[in-house]
């Protein structure tokens, strides 16, 4: 496996890096390697895989009330967390 350094990284990425990498029960090692490989293996899709992903959604949601602040208050009001 190799080995990567990274120079002149800012301070305010590092410790931000570490938080979140507490925040996940990682060495900080562990979570920039984490946070590389899903930028890296984040595949493009194109424009007609995304239009498709939605109009399956759409099909699926399609039932289902148009959620409006209305509708979320109801909710609130009758215990709805």
């Amino acid at each position: 496996m190799a080995t990567l350094t990274l120079k002149n990284v800012p301070e305010e990425l590092v410790v931000q890096l570490k938080e979140e990498a507490k925040q996940n029960r990682r060495s900080l090692n562990q979570e920039a390697l984490s946070r590389l490989e899903g930028t890296i293996a984040r595949r493009r899709r194109s424009s007609e895989e995304v239009i498709a992903d939605l109009r399956r959604l759409h099909k699926r949601l399609g039932s289902r009330p148009i959620m409006t602040d209305a509708l979320i208050e109801r909710a609130r009001r009758e215990g709805r967390p």
